[in-house]
């Protein structure tokens, strides 16, 4: 039987700003990184945490790059909004929100 899994997920086919909520000004994102992913998607897990999979792969700052694009268009914000604040070289990673 499967457990009911209360979480969101942004996908290309979702609508573009599916975790608007959580874009406040200030606001610390942490989130674990899959580069090389099959699809890009951001999912909201259970405890609050994001799960960020991306295409790109991890090199040259592309994963990056690929992260930032996807988190913002997830959040209904601008690129120039979010701030990598730790993780540059991590699969965990953390982002704040600008004003």
């Amino acid at each position: 039987m499967l457990a009911a899994c209360a979480r969101a997920r942004y996908s290309g086919g979702m609508s573009r700003a599916a975790l608007s909520h959580l874009a406040t000004p200030g606001a610390v994102l942490r989130l674990r990184v899959t580069p090389r992913a099959g699809r890009t998607s951001v999912d909201l897990q259970e405890d609050g945490s994001l799960k960020v999979r991306v295409t790109a792969p991890p090199e040259d700052g592309k994963a990056n790059r690929a992260v930032t694009e996807a988190l913002a268009r997830a959040l209904g914000i601008a690129k120039s909004r979010l701030t990598l604040v730790s993780g540059v070289t991590s699969r965990d990673k953390a982002f704040r929100v600008e004003d």
